[in-house]
């Protein structure tokens, strides 16, 4: 059974920083890409950040990119998102998430914006950042 679990969230304030971690069971991290989406209610979700599992080729929203530092430790099968400088409207919760992550879009590969692609889910932690 695949499983992953995520931890880390908590409450901040803007400017501050969080690390989340996903652990993953039942499968190793070369099998798949996996990342973190972000979901505030009454939005949709967006994919934040991802690495891919066989090469560890990164990708970031342009929402985060130079503020988050997404990094995977094969030997604990886990997956980090480092939160740097957060702001009030990184708050949600953060699914870690695995499956198909990336699209080809105008010759490069992207974030897809579709979250019906993954194939496994964590519940998710909640991050609050306060202004």
């Amino acid at each position: 059974e695949v499983q992953l679990a995520e931890s880390g969230g908590g409450l901040v304030q803007a400017g501050g920083s969080l690390k989340l971690s996903c652990a993953v069971s039942g499968v190793t991290l070369d099998d798949y890409t996996i990342g973190w989406w972000h979901q505030v209610p009454g939005k949709d979700s967006e994919g934040v950040s991802c690495i891919k599992g066989d090469d560890g080729t990164t990708y970031y929203s342009d929402a985060v990119k130079g503020r988050f530092t997404i990094s995977s430790d094969s030997a604990e099968n886990t997956v980090y998102l480092q939160m740097n400088n957060l702001k009030p409207e990184d708050t949600g919760v953060y699914y870690c998430a695995a499956g198909g992550w990336l699209t080809y879009y105008n010759g490069a590969y992207v974030l897809n914006p579709s979250s019906h692609d993954m194939r496994y889910w964590g519940n998710g932690t909640l991050v609050t950042v306060s202004s």
